[in-house]
């Protein structure tokens, strides 16, 4: 009797086991999605509009440590802070005064920089209308089966935002390319977040179905900054994206938050702005949509019921001899620098040059001589 209750008790785990499996996978494969890609866009230039580059960046290191990685990722900057001669600590862009966390690292991947952030470059990545010499690193290689990150940062107004203070997209053109999006299969489901004034207005337009959009503010609001840092002089971040990056931290790549929480960051006692959001265009109810659906990125994995045994020692595959002895191959690295002279060699002497100024002085010295000695009525014998 007791062996038929503990058969029963195991069949149950069993079933209820597998049951499980069968929801994990299930809510797994629930979006539809292969594969995931991001478009990260900055597009002010100027040293004061640092918190700008900063934003993006943020994005951009978040979207990369859940998993998405820089051949599905096209990051745009209008300008490079990094390098700016009035950083104080050049190679660096900090997202918070306290200096701990470099958002620039040491192994970002810039797709467009300066001046190719245009309007026109990024409505082609958008529409996959580039030109044939393109690198693939430069173009958005999605398909129907692609969940797409689209971020937007800078300065912006009631229906359009601006590019590097020379021109400006409008929600019109915006939504009229990711409609060309949708007809052209070129994603599954889109999320589109924006931080910059007015950002709400930028949504308005959109008529493309499984469509998402975020924005910092409200139409007629300001999206103010945040973090201002007396020793460069500017603020580090704009206040959403602060708070968006703070959330994002707390994220993981196994994480069930949903974007019913996305919604809730940066409420208006600490934005001072009112973030929006739209969700009428998308099929699927925010509340089942995962965060990493489109911040994280698609593992292919095989599920299985069948018990595999990981303590088994590997079977090592034998070298066949060759005429009774066993063939080594010799592998050896080319170096791809002479080293060795570059360290042992002498440092070359530098040309003498007079420093700044020095003739200048020269001159002057000499004419203080020559009024001293003859004074102005021999100063026609020069002239």
């Amino acid at each position: 009797m007791k062996i038929l209750t503990l058969w029963s008790l195991f069949s149950t785990y069993l079933l209820a086991s597998s049951l499980n499996i069968e929801d994990n996978a299930g809510q797994f494969f629930s979006s539809g999605h292969t594969n995931n890609w991001a478009v990260l866009v900055c597009t002010s230039r100027f040293w004061f509009n640092y918190r700008h580059v900063a934003n993006t960046l943020s994005v951009y290191r978040s979207v990369k440590r859940l998993g998405i990685p820089d051949s599905h990722i096209v990051l745009m900057l209008a300008d490079d802070m990094a390098c700016n001669h009035r950083n104080p600590k050049p190679a660096t862009v900090f997202s918070h005064k306290n200096m701990e966390l470099n958002v620039y690292g040491d192994d970002v991947e810039v797709d467009y920089r300066g001046y190719e952030v245009t309007v026109e470059n990024f409505l082609r990545v958008l529409t996959g209308r580039l030109p044939p010499s393109t690198p693939r690193s430069k173009r958005l290689l999605s398909d129907d089966r692609s969940n797409i990150l689209i971020y937007l940062t800078g300065h912006g107004g009631n229906g359009f935002l601006k590019f590097q203070d020379s021109e400006e997209i409008s929600n019109v053109e915006l939504a009229d390319a990711f409609e060309q999006m949708w007809q052209k299969r070129r994603y599954n489901e889109l999320l589109f977040i924006i931080d910059t004034c007015q950002g709400a207005s930028m949504y308005e337009r959109f008529y493309s179905p499984n469509l998402m959009a975020l924005a910092s503010s409200q139409v007629g609001e300001d999206s103010l900054s945040h973090q201002p840092d007396l020793a460069i002089g500017v603020h580090l971040m704009d206040r959403y994206t602060f708070y968006l990056l703070e959330f994002l931290e707390d994220i993981h790549p196994a994480s069930k938050t949903n974007m019913n929480d996305l919604f809730k960051v940066c409420p208006k006692s600490q934005c001072v702005s009112t973030p929006g959001h739209r969700t009428d265009l998308f099929l699927r109810d925010p509340g089942s949509v995962l965060i990493t659906d489109f911040f994280g990125s698609v593992r292919k994995v095989e599920i299985t019921m069948e018990t595999i045994d990981l303590t088994d020692p590997i079977e090592q595959v034998e070298q066949s001899p060759v005429n009774g002895e066993l063939q080594k191959e010799k592998n050896s690295y080319v170096d791809q620098l002479p080293l060795s002279e570059i360290i042992h060699q002498k440092p070359k002497q530098k040309d003498w040059h007079p420093p700044d100024g020095f003739i200048l002085g020269l001159w002057t010295l000499i004419l203080l001589v020559f009024f001293k000695t003859y004074g102005m009525k021999h100063l026609k014998h020069i002239f």
